[in-house]
């Protein structure tokens, strides 16, 4: 089930990413951010409950700057290489 969850968390990011790439979703959306915020955060609880060192720092450092690019979207304040 894990392996599930995490492809999961994968495809969120995945999908941010593309969409972005392909001009779907600007990297200061709402959209964007949600999916990299919930995307990241599952993959960091995996990451620490599989005690993947490497893996929870990158995808807890993920989530952060996502929740706090979110909260200065939520504000009007411009997130820094927004559109």
């Amino acid at each position: 089930m894990d392996q599930v969850i995490q492809v999961i968390g994968a495809l969120l990011i995945l999908a941010a990413f593309a969409a972005a790439q392909f001009g779907w979703l600007h990297v200061d959306s709402r959209a964007y951010l949600v999916l990299n915020l919930f995307g990241s955060a599952i993959l960091a609880y995996l990451a620490w409950h599989e005690t993947q060192w490497g893996f929870l720092l990158l995808e807890a450092v993920w989530a952060l700057v996502s929740a706090y690019s979110l909260w200065r979207v939520a504000r009007g304040l411009p997130v820094a290489g927004g559109h």
